[in-house]
């Protein structure tokens, strides 16, 4: 401990607060680029959350004592551990988080259900058939994110006419939906919900882009089929021309194009024909009569009544007998009702243009030469296209098949994956931000080691060396050859010389000490005399 005060006393305030500045800041550095190398690697473990999913993440992550990074204005964006990532998930979904603020019918779960109003079970009711209508929804491709919206009207007594329900969808969608998939979500709405139909839901995404409109009813979903129905034509016409024309041409040497007119009419026909050759008897009737008349006898009459009417009576004429058949015979002529019904959709003109490449055949410097093909070859082509799409010329269809030279693309790039060679020469920025860490870090602490450490462990471990003149008394020996050849003997005039040198600071050792007990003993008259002595100078 002797030789480190000496050691300090030595270096002075100055030396000692620079070592001391020094130190602390090069120990503030290696504190940070240890912390920073020492960090662990996050990750994003959720996104876009809400603020009751977001506390109520963050809450979980408190309790288990993991670090975690919050990102956004309202931590929409949680970091956590990439190691950590795939349990935390996991466990954070057996807990219901994030939960999306959707909620589903676990809300009856919660509460007494005898203390509640109607009203209240009838909101909780509307409230947890969005919810679970929304969880519906995000389940499929495309839809990040979903909010529903019902409209119940409420039953009446005595009511006539009834308003039918009604809803607003609103997605977050990651790229672009497909028109099959928005009605796919309002068919999926319409049949979980009473009374609801597909044509009064209306869907919209975050941009504010109208996907599926609830007000104009059937003719939205009328119009958007007749859409769907024509791509679908024109898509399925292209992969067939192509498939052909490839064979012909090879592969990726020829462009198709196919534009199918559709008749968006529905036509309703009926018709009735009579056939008059053609008859058949529908019913048949037959009629007889028979009458018998001339005779008077039997009749009461005032003749009878007189005297000698009977006499004349039994001499009357003979009687006279009729008999009459009728028969009716109805016959039905044949009839054909017919009733025709034609959609919308048909097929009312198709244009299909085919552009093909030429030939390419090696030249006099082995460089490939284009060249046109034939025109009977062209025309063949265009035969196969034609019967491939069913041509109807008076439907007004027209084919076209022209040979140009295509231009040249450059090839594609194929991805191989890099070998260590390749990743240790192509490094990437967080690659080159590690090794400057660890660079950076080495070196100061190799600075740190020769410029701080060495110096001082080298001062207290070397032994202070003994001075280059030292006065030999009688007898005196070191015992060490070299340094007793550095004793002087006391007659030498050098040894006079460092005598006196000792005596004078003796004496003047002694002189100072003699003052400090003279200013110690009466310090009041020591203050008087320096006093005199400031104002006599």
């Amino acid at each position: 401990m002797k030789s480190v005060l000496e050691l300090v006393t030595k270096l002075g305030p100055a030396r000692l607060a620079a070592m001391v500045a020094v130190t602390l800041t090069l120990v503030g550095f290696f504190a940070f680029v240890i912390l920073r190398v020492s960090k662990p690697d996050m990750g994003v473990l959720f996104a876009d959350l809400s603020m009751q999913d977001s506390g109520a993440v963050i809450r979980d992550l408190d309790a288990r004592g993991i670090k975690y990074e919050t990102r956004g204005d309202a931590g929409q964006t949680i970091m956590a551990p990439r190691a950590d990532l795939p349990r935390l998930r996991m466990d954070l979904a057996g807990k219901g988080l994030p939960s999306a603020a959707g909620v589903g019918y676990e809300i009856f779960d919660k509460g007494d259900a005898f203390s509640s109003t109607n009203f209240v079970q009838n909101v909780n009711h509307l409230r947890a058939l969005e919810g679970e209508l929304a969880r519906s929804i995000r389940a499929i491709g495309r839809v990040q994110a979903a909010r529903v919206h019902l409209v119940m009207p409420e039953r009446r007594l005595f009511e006539r006419d009834r308003e039918m329900p009604s809803a607003a969808i609103v997605l977050k969608l990651v790229g672009d939906i497909d028109p099959s998939q928005v009605r796919a979500i309002r068919h999926l709405a319409a049949s979980a919900v009473e009374g609801l139909k597909p044509e009064r839901i209306s869907i919209v995404d975050e941009r504010g882009r109208l996907l599926a409109d609830g007000a104009r009813g059937a003719e939205a979903d009328t119009g958007a089929g007749m859409e769907e129905k024509q791509v679908g034509l024109e898509r399925r016409l292209r992969s067939q021309i192509e498939e052909i024309v490839a064979g012909i041409v090879g592969t990726g040497r020829s462009r198709v194009q196919v534009t199918a007119e559709l008749d968006r009419n529905r036509i309703e026909s009926r018709s009735e024909t009579f056939d008059p050759e053609s008859k058949v008897v529908r019913s048949t009737q037959t009629r007889s009569e028979s009458a018998l008349t001339g005779g008077t006898e039997g009749a009461v009459t005032v003749g009878n009544e007189l005297p000698g009417a009977n006499q004349q009576n039994q001499n009357a004429g003979p009687k006279d007998t009729s008999k009459k058949d009728e028969e009716t015979t109805n016959y039905e002529i044949s009839r054909v009702t017919k009733t025709v019904v034609e959609e919308g959709g048909r097929v009312k003109r198709l244009s299909v243009a085919v552009l093909v490449d030429g030939a390419y055949a090696p030249g006099a410097d082995g460089k490939p030469v284009y060249q046109p093909r034939p025109a009977n070859e062209i025309e063949r082509i265009a035969t196969l296209v034609r019967t491939a799409i069913g041509f109807d010329k008076t439907r007004g269809d027209q084919v076209e098949v022209v040979n140009l030279r295509f231009a040249e693309t450059p090839a594609p790039v194929e991805f191989t994956e890099p070998t260590l060679v390749q990743s240790l020469l192509t490094p990437t920025k967080e690659d080159i931000m590690r090794v400057v860490e660890l660079s950076v870090l080495f070196l100061l602490t190799v600075i740190v080691l020769l410029a701080v450490v060495r110096p001082l462990v080298r001062r207290v471990l070397t032994a202070e060396p003994a001075p280059a003149i030292m006065v030999a008394g009688p007898g005196m020996s070191t015992g060490d050859p070299a340094l007793d050849q550095m004793l002087v003997p006391r007659d030498n005039p050098t040894a006079r010389l460092v005598d006196f040198a000792q005596l004078n600071g003796k004496v003047q050792a002694e002189t100072v000490q003699r003052v400090v007990d003279m200013v110690r003993g009466s310090p009041g008259e020591t203050v008087e005399v320096l006093r005199n002595w400031i104002h006599d100078s």
